[in-house]
């Protein structure tokens, strides 16, 4: 099955789930092929932004509920963890839809905030409007960055059969080669 049926087959679903979890690189991925044409530009903001509210979602639902004892197990870091509670008490507004722009905070903020027990009231509308610009900021960089390899990308699916073909050939020589040398080793006459 070709490469392109199948991002425009699955892409979307494989966009709302891996943005779930990792977010950015598969948020430009999904960018890329929006600009390849393989998919909606809409559709791929759409599907970004609730893999990562959804994503952010259950983490702060999991933040409220074990939050507490989850972070007691890091004694090393309860300086920092206290900081950042403070934090986010001071400036839920702006820490919501931003810790998902800083670095090292895509998993263990939404945890933070939940442990910090911001209400789900205030949350779920900053987390919307958070993974809404998120996505489309992301997307858009993926978009832009397609107009920018999509000359390579058109070049190298050009010349991909070639060097499969060729990986094949010297990957066959190489295991021929192998066998010659075995079958040689066990023909030699024990000493």
């Amino acid at each position: 099955m070709d490469v392109s049926a199948l991002i425009s087959q699955y892409g979307y679903a494989a966009l709302l789930v891996g943005s779930m979890a990792e977010g950015e690189t598969i948020t430009l991925l999904g960018g890329v092929a929006a600009h390849q044409g393989l998919l909606r530009f809409p559709l791929v903001v759409l599907m970004v932004a609730l893999g990562g509210m959804a994503g952010d979602q259950l983490l702060y639902w999991l933040g409220r509920r074990y939050g507490a004892g989850l972070l007691n197990r890091f004694p090393r870091y309860q300086d920092k963890i206290t900081a950042t509670q403070k934090l986010i008490a001071r400036h839920p507004l702006l820490f919501v839809p931003g810790c998902r722009f800083m670095y090292g905070f895509r998993i263990i903020g939404p945890l933070l905030i939940g442990a910090s027990h911001v209400p789900p009231g205030v949350f779920l509308p900053l987390n919307i409007i958070g993974a809404l610009v998120w996505a489309t900021l992301f997307t858009t960089l993926g978009y832009l960055g397609g107009e920018v390899i999509a000359p390579w990308l058109h070049a190298f699916d050009q010349h991909l059969k070639h060097w499969i073909w060729l990986a094949l050939a010297v990957g066959c020589v190489a295991l021929l080669r192998y066998g010659f040398k075995r079958s040689q080793r066990n023909k030699k006459p024990q000493d």
